[in-house]
């Protein structure tokens, strides 16, 4: 296809780092997850990406797996439109090997190991920040393809209320309002939303095979989420500073299934920290959460089972300045899963005991990271992590970089004590990753490039002729990441494009395939400009074929998507905006028989002092 040629030759030419609008001169993005100490995106060692709260709204983005969705080394497989089950694969990695963080709290479920992105309001999100790569030797176990932050919405300045109304196809309407402000050293935000979808038909299951959901039960599947969050602090004379942080989400989602058809979820984030400097060198910091992950599902109206799983994360931080430019971090973690279901788990509680140390320095150029941490895993006893980087600037023009990192993955609940669907000889999962790199700005165009090479050992995936979890021996993943943005005629450019190779490698009758639900290529093309009070962006996604087995039988099509945009001020910080998402109708899957939704239209109107477009 032409098109599609011409897309991939623009994306591979050269590619991008700033996430950032390019129409006006604007600071790098900070960032605190790739080090777990502040950045900025242009300092990291790591490959990072920011998605900004202006992102959010300039693409006028619904969810937070559509937020991620053509980010570079990201691929997304959902189980039948908005709202249903929603897994990252990160670099090839499982959808488990993400560590996904709220406000620096740790989030998921403890039983399935992954996180409910579809359930996140994307309303109450401020910014994501993306690291690519290992970081266990910071966070422990989980971070295997890398870490993605949620940060909520914080507020500070003056007072400003914000509202927003929308509505669209599929019977879908969205409200959302709150109130910010805080002051000089203060800062408060207080936000809610509803959305609504009457959703699609989910699944094409197949009663006799079992796959997919595995009944061809007719009918939409419907889902609701109704969220709320609310951030404040202070700042006080003497550098004290402490904050507190409540995310909450709950809804009911319907969708086809034999055993469970209807589930009532909630999601709940609370957290809080304490940061102060004793000394002029010493900055340290106290953090305490608590994630809960609940569940009950039902066929019908009869209740069938529950799963309420809460994550309790405890970390103290100390950050000594050595010298200029050399910086130390030393830290404690405490988190401990906890397991409350209807089934019976031999198990329903773990705990993990961790220590790290970090150094960042630069001598003579050369920028530095290197960092070791031990955990004391309650059920798997001690691992030990690390990893090193190194870059050098020659100029704004060229950067490059190298890094090594080990990683691991302790079995989740499910994996391990599951109900006549589980193997409880699992072994933790480790990994050896390393990285080169390479970004800097040429004509204008700011680009970057990286490759890297991974080997999981003792990888963990589900056998479909056991229908039970198995180590297999290992799997390595080859890949490289292609980004690029400028400016051309007032038009912002944005490019990335996502090679991928990743194979079985356990020696049996598999070995050399490719693992489930990765697509090989992945590339993304956004568009964007604005004429005084109207702007229109362009959004094209294309991904390639991917397979739903281990015995690569069942082939995922690969497919492309375009989307538009368009939005006008009707009246001083009053927005009208409007998008078509799936233009061309495509029928695709990113799951084996779950459907994706065809062309949706989304209409809204937005008040927000400020707000610029």
């Amino acid at each position: 296809m032409k098109f599609n040629l011409s897309f991939f030759l623009l994306a591979a030419t050269g590619t991008a780092l700033a996430d950032t609008d390019t129409q006006t001169e604007t600071l790098p993005p900070i960032v605190v997850t790739a080090t777990r100490t502040a950045q900025s995106v242009d300092e990291s060692l790591a490959s990072v990406s920011v998605i900004t709260r202006e992102d959010i709204e300039k693409k006028q983005i619904l969810s937070v797996q559509d937020a991620l969705f053509g980010i570079a080394g990201i691929g997304i497989s959902n189980n039948g439109g908005l709202g249903k089950q929603s897994d990252v694969f990160m670099r090839g990695t499982n959808s488990n090997h993400v560590l996904f963080l709220v406000d620096g709290v740790r989030m998921g479920s403890a039983t399935a190991g992954s996180t409910p992105i579809q359930d996140i309001p994307i309303d109450q999100v401020d910014h994501i920040e993306i690291v690519r790569g290992p970081r266990s030797s910071l966070y422990g176990s989980d971070a295997i393809g890398g870490v993605i932050q949620i940060f909520t919405r914080k507020g500070g300045g003056d007072l400003k209320p914000f509202i927003s109304l929308g509505g669209g196809t599929y019977n879908t309407y969205k409200v959302s309002a709150g109130v910010s402000g805080g002051g000089g050293n203060g800062w408060f935000n207080f936000s809610g939303a509803e959305l609504y979808t009457g959703g699609i038909h989910p699944c094409l299951g197949d009663p006799v095979t079992g796959q997919g959901c595995g009944v061809t039960q007719p009918g939409n599947g419907g889902y609701n989420n109704t969220s709320g969050s609310a951030r404040a602090g202070y700042r006080f004379e003497n550098g004290l500073e402490i904050e507190g942080n409540l995310l909450q989400a709950a809804g009911n989602n319907r969708y086809n299934g034999s055993y469970t058809d209807n589930s009532q979820i909630q999601q709940q984030v609370i957290g809080g920290k304490l940061r102060y400097s004793p000394l002029s060198f010493w900055s340290t910091t106290l953090r305490a959460g608590t994630n809960a992950d609940m569940e009950n599902d039902y066929l019908g109206k009869a209740f069938v089972d529950s799963f309420n799983t809460r994550r309790v994360t405890t970390t103290w931080q100390n950050d000594f300045t050595l010298h200029k430019d050399h910086v130390l971090t030393v830290g404690f973690d405490y988190y401990v899963n906890r397991v409350d279901s209807s089934l019976v788990f031999p198990v329903t509680s773990r705990d993990d005991k961790a220590g790290f140390l970090q150094y960042q320095g630069l001598i003579e150029g050369h920028s530095l990271n290197l960092s070791v941490r031990q955990d004391s895993n309650q059920q798997f006893g001690g691992k030990t992590t690390g990893g090193a980087a190194w870059g050098y600037d020659f100029g704004e023009t060229l950067r490059l970089n190298a890094s090594y990192g080990t990683a691991f993955k302790a079995p989740t609940f499910n994996d391990l004590y599951y109900p006549n669907f589980s193997n409880p000889n699992l072994k933790p999962e480790s990994s050896q990753s390393a990285e080169v790199g390479a970004k800097g700005k040429l004509f204008n165009v700011n680009w970057a490039v990286n490759g890297y090479y991974t080997k999981i050992d003792d990888l963990i995936v589900f056998d479909s002729t056991t229908l039970k979890p198995n180590n297999i021996s290992n799997a390595e993943i080859l890949g490289m990441e292609n980004q690029a943005s400028t400016q051309l005629f007032g038009v912002i450019i944005k490019a990335s494009l996502s090679l991928l190779d990743p194979r079985n490698r356990d020696g049996g009758p598999n070995d050399g395939n490719v693992l489930p639900r990765r697509a090989q290529q992945m590339a993304q093309l956004d568009l964007d400009r604005r004429f005084d009070k109207f702007r229109v962006g362009l959004i094209v996604n294309e991904q390639g074929r991917s397979y739903e087995d281990l015995a690569n039988t069942i082939k995922l099509h690969g497919f492309t998507t375009v989307g538009l945009r368009a939005s006008y001020e009707v009246y001083k910080d009053v927005l009208l905006e409007g998008r078509a998402s799936n233009l061309f109708n495509e029928h695709y899957e990113t799951a084996y028989l779950y459907n994706q939704m065809g062309t949706t239209l989304f209409l809204s109107l937005n008040y927000s002092p400020g707000k610029t477009q």
